[in-house]
């Protein structure tokens, strides 16, 4: 999975340009910033740069 955007979600460039076709613009930025403010983020862990 080297197109990987968000290592959290496993959100890829696919699932993003996909989203964008589907609804005129990627929806998934809200969806990762909502789950961020639930407490979902996992980036430290998961992100191989720790971000």
């Amino acid at each position: 999975m080297s197109d990987l955007v968000c290592y959290c979600f496993e959100y890829s460039r696919k699932d993003i340009e996909d989203d964008l076709r589907k609804n005129g613009r990627s929806l998934i930025m809200e969806k990762i910033q909502a789950e961020k403010k639930r407490g979902s983020c996992q980036c430290a862990v998961k992100n191989p740069k720790g971000k």
